[in-house]
């Protein structure tokens, strides 16, 4: 069996894509941003480097910023665009099943191509793909359209199967899969709940992700609960960095950004999750997040937002973490950060209780043939 793979090229991805890896298909990935070829990624036939039609090794980002207007024409007129490049694609491998990830980033930019052939598509919905449409820039009569062509769809999340059909999806629902395809369950870095000394927050503040309100909220944390505690702040954006460094109460605690430039290695967060007593992630609008799954798997006391429900699906409010429902909220959020560090059994009893439930609902090893029938 032939399956085209589109998708840009990143992590979630690629743990996706390795589930397929030796199954007896033959895999290609049609890089939908044409990010180059990618080592990471070839146990496929990559379809890459097909966008650029002048100035194909250098001098595109010069003429860019000197020559705008120039650079615009000469993409117009040379550069291929996705239609041609997809539609070539299709007509080389003539391909069994077509499989993409993302509406905005792959969906929509292949519709049009879709729509003139008869062949199984699969959508896969990740984050706030579904949930928000405005936030993307994606009209609902654009989902409507793409969802009446879409024939199969796997969702990270019960909420975002019933959004679609709620836009119109009429067809089969493959099922709730994590976005990586499941999370490796390994007893290595977990660390018991009295030995952990991290606090790990996500750093993305944008229209979507609120990471300056847990900033705000980590401020009002009595000090002599925080402070004996490392802060990691991951994938920082630089209104987070720079808040952060002129903080004068921050500047009292033991902190270190990485910023999200600087992606950290998916192997060190894990490290640093088995480390954490708790993991913060702000945002209005998302998925499943991938990172708060691997927060749970390694131990540390997730406290999360929670946009249209979707949290709640794996998160039980004063059990096995928190929930934020107000994300602006940051006096409501440092009372959730408060009660974790002092109640200790609150964080032991969720401990044992999401490793656990990550190793039965998300184990990577037993999705495998969940995910390989999904195909077949």
């Amino acid at each position: 069996m032939k399956i085209l793979l589109v998708s840009m090229n990143n992590h979630h991805f690629k743990r996706w894509a390795e589930q397929l890896e030796g199954q007896g298909f033959e895999l290609h990935w049609f890089d939908i941003l044409d990010q180059g070829k990618a080592t990471s990624l070839s146990f496929m036939n990559p379809i890459t480097d097909w966008k650029k039609g002048f100035l194909k090794k250098r001098g595109r980002t010069l003429v860019k910023s000197k020559f705008p207007q120039l650079y615009n024409k000469l993409v117009k007129h040379y550069d291929v665009t996705v239609d041609i490049a997809f539609s070539k694609a299709i007509q080389n491998i003539k391909p069994d099943i077509i499989h993409c990830f993302e509406m905005k980033i792959a969906g929509l930019k292949i519709l049009s191509v879709m729509q003139k052939n008869q062949l199984p598509l699969i959508y896969s919905s990740w984050g706030t793909d579904l949930y928000d449409l405005n936030v993307l820039g994606i009209k609902k009569e654009q989902a409507r359209e793409f969802l009446t062509r879409v024939d199969y769809l796997i969702t990270d999340c019960q909420r975002d199967a019933q959004i679609a059909m709620d836009l119109g999806f009429q067809n089969k629902h493959l099922g709730v899969f994590p976005g990586n395809g499941g999370l490796d369950i390994s007893e290595g870095h977990r660390l018991p709940v009295d030995q952990r000394n991290y606090i790990l927050v996500k750093g993305y503040e944008s229209a979507i992700g609120k990471a300056l309100t847990v900033m705000k909220a980590i401020e009002l944390v009595p000090l002599e609960l925080i402070q004996p505690f490392k802060i990691l702040i991951y994938s920082a954006d630089e209104s987070v960095i720079e808040y952060v460094l002129q903080s004068k109460i921050l500047s009292k605690l033991a902190y270190k950004i990485v910023p999200r430039s600087e992606n950290v290695p998916n192997k060190d967060l894990l490290n640093y999750m088995g480390r954490a007593a708790i993991h913060i992630a702000n945002s209005n609008s998302d998925g499943m997040p991938n990172a708060l799954l691997e927060a749970m798997c390694m131990g540390a006391f997730p406290i999360q937002s929670n946009p249209g429900q979707v949290t709640e699906e794996v998160i039980k409010h004063g059990e096995n973490g928190f929930l934020i429902e107000e994300v602006n909220d940051h006096k409501k959020i440092a009372q959730l950060i408060t009660e974790s560090l002092r109640n200790t059994s609150l964080r032991m009893a969720a401990q044992e209780y999401n490793i656990g439930f990550i190793a039965k609902n998300y184990n990577r090893d037993k999705l495998r043939p969940q995910i390989i029938n999904l195909y077949l």
